[in-house]
């Protein structure tokens, strides 16, 4: 009888575990009797039931915290990302940034094709305070609605950011390569001197001192808070670790750039599953899928796990049992909790793994940051810099120009001379990937490249190929905090286009804003919000309540502070996820201070290590405990770490300037 291996939790890291184990099935240099073999089972568990294929229909679109949301739910519409949304493209070189795994898993799912940038404005737009303002006109002449110190309301509010992380790091000093960055977070210090004034000095570790306090200290109350507004996330500026932050809000990351799938960031998790499904039948490994089924105990009785299972419809009560050779919980902190909660208060056999002291410390290192999302479907881009009918005061500057790879290779398609777009291609540094806010400077550095003037109609080629109408973000302190404008980007170019807008991304307090208009005036709570999951059953419908609060504050970001909410029109559509509830109730998490976080990622990935004499097959994965929280390279890091060090998989990627999770072996 052959092994079973089981997998509770089917977003990002409990696939990419799945596929990893199947697909390196004979592959690896040194086979490992921890593998799987033909004839072994693969179970995986999920409290919720994703739209993985026509065989396995859900409630909605797979991923998680990933949730791709189309228009009328037709796949073939417009769509609004209501979970994450992007990646950071890596170009496959050695010591080049980006991310690495999710990069590899898009181009090995034959993916690639539909990978495309996502892009940012060279010149948001701002409202704070009641004032609306671009990023270009911020100046001594027209300052910020801020009274920060040395005049810091004539910059970017980002710049509060850099203030910060000078005491340690600047462009030129301090951690550049992952691997630094992991030694940062064990040993970075404050290195400039302080005066009397600051309660910190120089010499303090930085992973004990929160970030919050440390902003507090250099920038005042109003620098503070122009930065904590300005940059749109409040999680960026709570109370976590100031090491990781130093990182995490690092400007000096050379040359980002951001990409997602013209399907939707969903898709890429309905290709794992479909892999999945290939290759276990392919390699003679049982699957064994089992949606609306949660993970309710654990425990570890004469070395061998034995788990309980929990139905969706009534997931506190045991339903079902079962024994397994190994566990991975891919699952966040909260569900974790869950699980653990229920051999807590009561005696049992064995080894609890979860309940144990230090593996409780451990699992506290991560911060639950909620989130909240709203989107909203619109006949027209009312809010955009050339839409002409009703135009508003303060547009979004998203009209830009961006010639990419792809780009390059529809000019060729169309006739474009070659040997243009070979002088193109060879200069990265001012042509390809640059962000251009105009046709005429698209152009005059082009004209300056090839040293040609173009024609007409290779003008309107050149334009027509790179025209950009997304991504925003426009940033508010009013609660819809930040606005994303995703344009009309249907896969059916021929129908009658519908344009969508993310009218609020925000995070932390902000979230209890808009939960407490979900239900409406005139109601009772029917539901306790402890039961309330519809992170996992899809996006909601929103009451009219909601929709005209967006609207109010819609109305004033782009029309202005006095702006009636009828300025901007009624949506065809609009629904939220409301990441604070259960099963997830967060978005994201950030690590805490007072922890060495890569004693963290290395010890929790498998809580066994924590206590003295005990070793159990139980792992914990996903993005809560990484070196890349908030992201899905970092479910996907973890996992891999797990594959590689516990069950002699290869990795996937070279791990020389790119470890998955941080090392124990930074200096001391």
């Amino acid at each position: 009888m052959g092994k079973k291996y089981s997998i509770f939790g089917a977003g990002a890291a409990g696939l990419y575990t799945a596929w990893r184990l199947l697909d390196s099935m004979g592959n690896s240099e040194v086979v490992s009797s921890k593998q799987l073999s033909p004839g072994d089972t693969l179970e995986l568990y999920d409290w919720g039931r994703y739209y993985f294929n026509e065989q396995n229909k859900g409630t909605r679109e797979a991923g998680a915290r990933i949730c791709t949301w189309h228009y009328k739910d037709d796949p073939n519409n417009s769509y609004l990302e209501l979970g994450g949304m992007r990646y950071s493209y890596w170009d496959g070189k050695p010591k080049t940034g980006g991310h690495r795994l999710v990069t590899t898993v898009i181009e090995k799912l034959d993916l690639k094709k539909f990978s495309v940038p996502f892009n940012e404005s060279t010149n948001p737009l701002f409202y704070l305070r009641t004032k609306n303002m671009y990023l270009n006109d911020i100046s001594s002449a027209n300052p910020a609605p801020y009274n920060v110190k040395n005049f810091g309301q004539a910059d970017s509010p980002d710049t509060g950011f850099n203030i910060v992380e000078n005491l340690s790091v600047t462009k030129h000093t301090g951690p550049q390569t992952r691997l630094e960055w992991c030694d940062f977070y064990s040993n970075g210090t404050i290195k400039a001197e302080l005066p009397d004034s600051s309660i910190f000095k120089k010499g303090d570790h930085l992973k004990d001192i929160g970030y919050w306090n440390l902003m507090f200290d250099q920038l005042g109350s109003e620098g503070y808070k122009y930065t904590s507004d300005g940059n749109g996330y409040t999680s960026n500026v709570i109370n976590w670790n100031s090491a990781v932050a130093f990182q995490a809000n690092n400007e000096f990351t050379p040359g980002t750039e951001y990409r997602t799938l013209t399907h939707g960031y969903s898709s890429m998790f309905n290709a794992l599953f479909n892999t999945i499904i290939q290759l276990a039948g392919d390699k003679g490994v049982k699957f064994d899928y089992h949606p609306d089924t949660r993970l309710h105990s654990i425990l570890v009785i004469d070395k061998v796990i034995h788990y309980t299972t929990a139905t969706r419809e009534n997931p506190n009560k045991e339903s079902g049992q079962g024994t397994t050779a190994a566990a991975w919980m891919a699952m966040p902190r909260y569900a974790i909790e869950l699980v653990a909660q229920a051999t807590r208060y009561k005696k049992h056999e064995g080894l609890d793994v979860l309940n144990h002291k230090k593996v409780q410390l451990y699992l506290e290192s991560a911060v639950l940051q909620p989130s909240y999302k709203v989107g909203m479907f619109f006949h027209e881009p009312w809010w955009a810099d050339n839409y002409t009918k009703n135009p508003a005061p303060y547009p979004a500057k998203v009209s830009g120009y961006e010639i990419t790879k792809d780009v390059l290779e529809q000019l060729e398609k169309n006739g474009f001379p070659k040997e243009y777009i070979a002088l193109m291609a060879t200069d990265n540094t001012t042509i390809v990937e640059v962000p251009y806010s105009s046709s005429a400077a698209l152009i005059k550095a082009v004209e300056q490249r090839i040293e040609q003037r173009l024609t007409v109609k290779q003008e309107e080629q050149l334009l027509n190929t790179s025209v950009r109408n997304t991504i925003g973000p426009s940033v508010t302190d009013m609660p819809i905090r930040q606005v994303v404008y995703f344009g009309n980007n249907a896969l059916d170019s021929k129908g009658k286009p519908v344009y969508g807008l993310l009218a609020a991304y925000d995070d932390e307090q902000f979230t209890t804003f808009w939960q407490e208009l979900e239900i409406g005036p005139n109601k009772q709570r029917e539901r306790p919000i402890s039961e309330n999951y519809q992170p996992l059953e899809g996006p909601r419908q929103a009451p009219e309540v909601m929709v005209k609060a967006l609207r109010t504050q819609l109305a004033q970001v782009h029309f202005g502070p006095q702006a009636d909410y009828s300025f901007v029109p009624e949506p065809l559509e609009t629904r939220y996820m409301d990441w604070s509830l259960p099963p997830f109730n967060a978005g994201y998490h950030a690590y805490a201070g007072h922890y060495d976080v890569c004693d963290v990622q290395q010890k929790i990935r498998k809580p066994s290590q924590l206590i003295d004499g005990a070793d159990a097959d139980i792992f914990i994965v996903g993005e809560a405990y990484s070196n890349d929280q908030a992201w899905v390279e970092g479910a996907y890091c973890t996992s891999e770490s797990v594959l590689n060090d516990f069950f002699g998989i290869q990795p996937i990627i070279s791990t020389e300037h790119y470890p998955f999770i941080c090392p124990c072996s930074v200096k001391k």
